[in-house]
């Protein structure tokens, strides 16, 4: 079947291109405003910190939209202000998260949290968005999900668990509308040097400190990989070994988590 034409967006046609980035104030949402901006792109930062996003957009001379990008009403008036900004959206990464830890004995507030930030913020604004996009037949869809969406994360279930809704929201997006020009991505890092993960506490400690990497260098890859319009993004190499075994040798490969997590719980 022959793809739909549309204008390319990432690349030597992102210039004059309008981006929204969530969760932008800081780490891996303020590197990639700067990277879409650094290729001429007309950028929305927007963060629930206000000073953040308006030293990140007074930074990169893009535009800051302080907000809530998880709750419907939220949604709804970020996308009206990007609008009225940009004139269209081309672009929407949905990158705002939250890493919520615990277990089964998590709260139920910490779970709703979870799932509101991590899953239903790009339900909302896929629901905003995909009218215009599919009416346009062109758009772009760039999901943070975290190689936790892939794997797991020990020590943090919400957090786990969300991440998969998040790659299975994105799978299905791509799946149900890539025929009608809409572009879906995954974003899928492991460890990176941000709040987020000094975070993480122990098992961030032993699972992903050794080999974290900068947030400019994910935002390098993500664009790379928006250009060759590859659904999922991996940071580090080494993600794609251990998704295929967890797929084809699950029995070892939760063996493997378990040691993981044992040696976790030896402090």
């Amino acid at each position: 079947m022959q793809e739909p034409a549309g204008r390319d967006l990432v690349g030597p046609g992102v210039a004059g291109q309008g981006v929204v980035v969530t969760g932008a104030g800081h780490g891996i949402g303020a590197a990639l405003a700067e990277a879409f901006a650094a290729e001429g792109a007309r950028v929305v930062v927007n963060d629930l910190d206000a000073d953040s996003a308006r030293r990140v957009a007074d930074r990169i001379g893009g535009f800051a939209v302080p907000g809530d990008a998880a709750s419907a009403e939220g949604v709804a008036a970020l996308i009206a202000a990007a609008r009225a900004e940009l004139g269209a959206i081309d672009v929407y990464c949905a990158n705002a998260g939250v890493a919520v830890g615990g277990g089964a004995d998590a709260s139920p507030k910490a779970w709703a949290t979870a799932w509101d930030v991590n899953v239903m913020s790009h339900v909302r604004a896929a629901e905003q968005l995909l009218p215009d996009w599919l009416e346009r037949g062109e758009g772009r869809f760039v999901a943070t999900v975290s190689a936790a969406g892939l794997l797991t994360m020990l020590d943090a279930a919400p957090y786990a668990v969300t991440k998969h809704g998040a790659l299975a929201f994105a799978e299905w997006l791509s799946a149900t509308y890539r025929h009608r020009g809409l572009r879906v991505h995954a974003l899928c890092p492991q460890g990176v040097r941000t709040r987020m993960l000094d975070a993480t506490g122990r098992a961030g400690e032993v699972l992903l400190t050794p080999t974290a990497i900068e947030p400019a260098e994910v935002a390098a890859t993500a664009l790379r990989a928006i250009a060759a319009e590859e659904f999922l993004i991996l940071t580090h190499p080494e993600t794609a070994g251990f998704y295929a075994a967890r797929a084809t040798a699950p029995d070892q490969w939760l063996d493997g988590m378990n040691r993981l997590q044992q040696t976790i719980e030896k402090g």
